[in-house]
């Protein structure tokens, strides 16, 4: 069993708006949240206040404990309220993809029978359609912005209703219900309550610090949990200042950086590997850049020296968890940026344990250097997933070791490194190949702008590495030998890729990860 080098952290036991905004008074005029297209600031003494009137608006609409509310949106500065507001007046809220669409945020709200929406007028079709096709159990729509016949989080502003006042249990209460794919396909609710958002922001304090100089650019969207913790109420709960994109444009991302001095970027790979190799990159004064932390999905040590390198920082640091996990368990402390080891996801923070077991033998526990799947146990992991006990179970066992269905090793200085899924290994004649280990040797070569490898069956049923590539913008002729060649002189015969096909683009999910169903499903 592997142990968080850092002194365990007690329990939080607040809901989660006193976690994270217990000090938003006393920050008072001091930038909280800066829309990123138009400049539209708030402060932490409006940020207070907001959150508080809509919560007082929410409970005369209706809103009581144990309701489930729908926050449908890309990043604007009114998530936070609509969020914090949200589970002040007892709610839990349920986060939707922005781009779901009907069909799939109806089977949303239909499996956690959701009561209330909050989404913005370009999306208020789709709001609408989903509402009707899941049944009937949505009682009212607001918007963020302003649209005819729909109360909007603006006019709930002016409400004089009594703040409301619910008896929140942050052990048992459920603050979050974002949906995941977990380790298999099939999206189900992850129950976070209270105490466990809570306590995941106190245990990665001690290695990922902030103060209120900092100032987070929001690309990453907040309805993952990802952007949820990191980019949202970690830097809300000591000061910092974020800056809010709606969604990934690198122009806009980059003038961002430079009109607003940004100091930390939380990201995913395609962003690294965007500021890696990326021209516009070199038409932007990046130099208020502090820190660059890379998540939600493996990134190649190759690939974040590159970016090192060029933007003249320290190393890219990682981090690692899951929306199971609330969602930390690892990160490259920030004191130790300069000094991890290459390609580490990081370490364990406070309060967390891990075990690495064999997959072939799952009862076994494995010491540092060999690869298995990965166990987590802690008071970040989740309460369960909604209304599926069975699923559940499979999940976490029964001494409450989460099994994340990743594979990884441990070193002997307690540095992870995560290898693949399990799900996703290719087993080649016998042989484990990781995809993520070839993807991250395809975006070495330079006419390849980014590149996907799943396992498909050849003409004797055996699986072998099938390479998806995007061709660089001056590399229109590159052909499946040279990429292939370009593999094999540079790993064991076993993993060389033994497919390629040429796409304009990889199909990804919003948190930067593949989506590996899509391209097994193409024709």
């Amino acid at each position: 069993m592997f142990r968080s080098e850092y002194a365990d952290v007690p329990p939080v036991d607040l809901p989660v708006h006193d976690a994270v905004l217990a000090h938003a008074a006393h920050f008072g005029e001091a930038p909280a949240l800066v829309d990123g297209t138009d400049g539209t600031t708030l402060t932490y003494a409006h940020l207070d206040r907001f959150h508080r009137r809509v919560a007082a608006a929410l409970a005369e609409a209706g809103v009581r404990k144990g309701d489930v509310l729908a926050l449908h949106s890309p990043n604007t500065v009114a998530f936070p309220i609509a969020f914090h507001a949200a589970t002040r007046a007892g709610a839990s809220v349920t986060t939707v993809h922005p781009l779901a669409t009907a069909e799939e945020f109806a089977k949303q709200l239909a499996d956690c029978a959701a009561r209330w929406i909050v989404t913005v007028s370009p999306l208020l079709d789709t709001a609408r359609r989903a509402a009707r096709l899941a049944g009937g159990g949505v009682r009212e729509i607001f918007v963020c912005d302003s649209a005819p016949g729909h109360r909007s989080l603006v006019d709930m502003l002016a409400s004089t209703a009594p703040e409301p006042s619910v008896a929140i249990d942050p052990a048992e209460d459920v603050a979050a219900l974002p949906y995941s794919s977990g380790t298999t396909g099939t999206p189900k609710g992850v129950m976070l309550t209270h105490r466990q958002i809570a306590t995941n922001l106190a245990q990665l304090h001690p290695s990922m610090p902030a103060d209120p100089g900092d100032r987070v650019l929001a690309v990453l969207p907040f309805f993952h949990i990802y952007g949820l913790t990191a980019l949202m109420n970690a830097p809300l709960r000591l000061g910092a200042t974020v800056v809010v994109l709606p969604r990934f444009d690198l122009e806009q991302f980059l003038a961002a950086i430079q009109a607003h001095r940004i100091t930390d970027l939380y990201v995913a790979p395609p962003i690294v590997l965007a500021l890696a190799k990326h021209p516009l990159v070199a038409d932007y004064d990046l130099s208020s850049l502090r820190r660059v932390i890379s998540a939600a999905a493996p990134l190649d040590a190759r690939l974040a020296a590159a970016c090192s390198r060029r933007l003249g920082l320290p190393p890219v640091g990682q981090a690692y968890g899951m929306t199971e996990l609330s969602p930390g368990t690892h990160v490259v402390p920030r004191d130790q940026l300069a000094t991890a080891p290459p390609g580490t996801v990081g370490k364990l923070i406070a309060g967390t344990e891990m075990r690495v077991v064999s997959l072939d033998d799952p009862g076994q526990d494995l010491g540092p250097g060999e690869s298995g799947e990965i166990l987590i146990r802690g008071p970040q992991v989740m309460k369960g997933y909604l209304g599926r006990p069975d699923a559940t179970a499979a999940m976490i066992d029964a001494d409450g070791w989460l099994h994340t269905g990743d594979v990884g090793r441990v070193d002997e200085a307690g540095w992870l490194y995560v290898v693949d899924r399990v799900k996703e290994l290719i087993k080649y004649k016998g042989f484990q190949v990781a995809p993520a280990e070839l993807e991250a040797l395809l975006l070495t070569h330079p006419d390849i702008a980014d590149a996907a490898v799943i396992g498909t069956p050849d003409e004797n049923g055996n699986e072998v590495p099938h390479a998806h590539v995007v061709r660089g913008p001056d590399a229109p002729h590159l052909t499946e030998s040279e990429v292939m060649m370009y593999v094999a002189e540079r790993v064991a015969p076993y993993k060389r890729v033994r497919r390629v096909t040429f796409l304009d683009g990889v199909p990804r999910a919003a948190s930067g990860k593949i989506l590996r169903r899509e391209l097994r499903d193409r024709p």
